[in-house]
């Protein structure tokens, strides 16, 4: 085991901080939460403090064991093959494990970054279109998350166990609601969406049980 507590550097709201959360949640892992605020005094990410520990400017980072982790989906698989006797968030099988980790990817590479706060600022300096630029891409995003669950979501994203994918689902699922997506085309999302906010890991990630919460 470790030799010292883990340390996530986090932001409430931070979706990619959020995923990171549920996966530590599920696999019952007792960290220190450093929060980083993401708009105080221009973003507190961006001071050179901070980017010792991520260069990129950016939630998570996750200090364990001595050593210095950034990306959430790294992390979250350091975490699954670290404790792998605890819950496990990738299945066994090889092509049920890369359908997890589509999905993770569709979510992560080609819906989140795009709505992100700062791509939104160097889009537009108006809210109204920020906003409207962040509906099309998560609805975008949304759709091909959709399409993959009609064929290998069980009772959650692949089959009937957690994954990452459901980590990363939920906090874009929220992120969609902030921008007031219409998600009532999306049966399965909002299906699995439902049972998962009621799992107490999903619960104790939430961004309003998080002590930097606004």
């Amino acid at each position: 085991m470790a030799d010292s507590k883990p340390v996530l550097y986090s932001y409430w709201r931070s979706s990619c901080s959020w995923r990171v959360r549920i996966a530590l949640a599920l696999k019952k892992v007792e960290y220190e939460y450093k929060a980083v605020h993401l708009v105080k005094d221009g973003g507190e990410q961006h001071k050179e403090g901070y980017k010792t520990i991520n260069p990129m400017g950016q939630v998570p980072a996750f200090e364990f064991d001595g050593k210095n982790f950034t990306q959430s989906m790294a992390i979250m698989e350091l975490l699954e093959e670290y404790y792998q006797n605890c819950c496990k968030i990738l299945p066994s099988d090889p092509f049920e494990r890369a359908k997890v980790r589509e999905i993770c990817e569709v979510i992560n590479s080609g819906t989140q970054p795009i709505q992100n706060l700062s791509v939104m600022k160097k889009h537009s300096s108006d809210q109204a279109e920020r906003n409207e630029w962040s509906r099309f891409w998560i609805e975008k995003g949304l759709r091909g998350v959709e399409a993959k669950l009609e064929k290998h979501s069980g009772k959650y994203c692949v089959g009937d166990t957690i994954t990452m994918a459901d980590c990363c689902l939920i906090p874009q699922v929220y992120n969609a609601n902030r921008f007031a997506v219409s998600m009532e085309h999306f049966h399965n999302i909002n299906r699995i969406v439902a049972c998962l906010e009621k799992h107490e890991a999903f619960i104790a990630a939430h961004p309003d049980s998080q002590p930097d919460a606004q």
